[in-house]
């Protein structure tokens, strides 16, 4: 049982003629009694709760940042007018902060034998599975004196997708791709190893690209135009360690990583190109593979929902040994990591010339532009003792970026909001040279 506002108002408005008129056993039984008797009769009258059946319906997954609304169908069989207050508990993530108490509970009048349809409206500040908690009914009797109260368990999840903030900069990109791939008007000359066509010579072009056989069957000298190569592998290692854990600004670095992977699987699949995803640290926490250009995109993004750093120090030869087992030789493996001096000297580096002496490697690490802010800073002391601490760490990413490079790694060091497209950008740039 529960008692109400309303039933602590009477009890305090019948204290004071009792404390006037008859402050004794007396006047508090002639006061109270009524009172009991009409708490029991709201109580016995209010419809049950037990009783009450609850089905979902709504959606099952939502991007962050979006909302997402969930169907709570009340039905009341009990013969009774149902007069209730619900609490629909999700976990706090499921609101932003200070929102939760108005979004989760609800009013709600159903008249006996019929049902009536909530909505729950949920805007998750975080990825991930979100799964409902209790529900709770408090259920009033006519006189709004007391309620029976009582919870259910009416289970459902709503998967927080990754935002993909970076698919605006997909168009862009695409009409890229179609520049190198032929597809405009204007063919990229001398670029790619795949043959796309034969025209005529025009002043300028490459002597090297003349056909002298398609020449001597017609008048006029022809050369061949090229394009990238299609139907290449490409392997997306995301890095889940302890590094990946980091927040730069109000990013975590395995987010922006994501970010970048789901802008270069959404390219690659468009040009042709084979992708594959394996997120690993000391073991295989979500991988996707041999799906279709159509499917690509959604499977990519359901294994990264729910993915999060595990904080503990990555196995870079498991790492290896697992990406050499799922990419066929020839194949573009990027590596999602960091940049940081100790993790790849001693983790990375060793087991590089096992990667690159049968794929192309592509690395790219989320940057921080705070150290850049700081390195710029003057003016007072401690600005001073942070920008050398800042361009000291500059020069250590550099010099790391360097001896990954001097490996035959191509390096793409940027910040979260730049990381996407300077990672779509490195992986036209490897198809215009012809390295894919």
């Amino acid at each position: 049982m529960a008692l109400t506002g309303r039933t602590a108002l009477l009890a305090a408005l019948g204290a004071i003629p009792i404390g006037i008129l008859a402050p004794n056993w007396s006047g508090v039984l002639a006061v109270n009694a009524p009172l009991t008797l009409a708490i029991v009769c709201d109580y016995a009258l209010a419809a049950p709760v037990r009783k009450l059946r609850f089905t979902r319906s709504g959606d099952t997954s939502v991007r962050l940042g979006d909302a997402a609304q969930v169907q709570l169908t009340v039905t009341n069989p009990s013969g009774r007018p149902l007069r209730a207050q619900l609490r629909d508990a999700w976990p706090p993530s499921s609101w932003p902060a200070g929102t939760e108490q108005a979004a989760s509970r609800h009013e709600l009048v159903v008249p006996a034998g019929e049902r009536r349809r909530l909505t729950t409206a949920l805007r998750p500040t975080r990825r991930g599975d979100r799964h409902s908690e209790r529900i709770t009914v408090r259920s009033f009797g006519p006189l709004g004196l007391a309620a029976r109260q009582g919870s259910h368990a009416v289970p459902w999840t709503v998967r927080v997708l990754p935002p993909f903030a970076s698919r605006k900069h997909l168009p862009s990109k695409l009409a890229r791709l179609r520049e190198l791939d032929g597809r405009t008007s204007v063919l990229t000359r001398g670029e790619g190893t795949e043959f796309d066509s034969l025209r005529d010579y025009v002043p300028g072009d490459d002597t090297r690209s003349i056909d002298w056989r398609a020449t001597a069957r017609q008048n006029t000298v022809a050369v061949r135009t090229w394009r990238p190569e299609r139907d290449r592998h490409i392997l997306i290692v995301l890095d889940t360690g302890r590094t990946s854990a980091g927040r730069v600004g109000d990013v975590p670095r395995l987010d922006a990583a994501m970010d970048a992977a789901l802008l270069l699987g959404a390219l690659a699949s468009r040009a042709g190109d084979r992708v594959d995803l394996l997120a690993y640290d000391r073991r295989i926490r979500a991988q996707v593979q041999g799906r279709t250009a159509g499917d690509l995109l959604p499977a990519l993004v359901n294994a990264l929902a729910p993915l999060e750093p595990a904080l503990v120090e990555t196995d870079a030869r498991g790492l290896s040994a697992t990406a050499l087992t799922n990419a066929p030789r020839g194949s573009l493996i990027v590596l999602l990591t960091g940049l940081d001096a100790t993790p790849v000297e001693e983790g990375i580096l060793p087991v590089l010339p096992q990667l690159t002496q049968r794929h192309t490697v592509l690395v790219a690490a989320v940057a921080d532009p705070r150290v850049d802010q700081m390195a710029a800073g003057r003016g007072t002391l401690d600005a001073v003792y942070e920008a050398a601490a800042a361009t000291q760490a500059q020069e250590q990413r550099r010099r790391t970026a360097e001896k990954l490079t001097r490996h035959n790694v191509t390096v793409v060091d940027a910040t979260p909001d730049d990381l996407a497209p300077a990672l779509a950008d490195a992986y036209l740039a490897l198809k215009a040279a012809g390295r894919l």
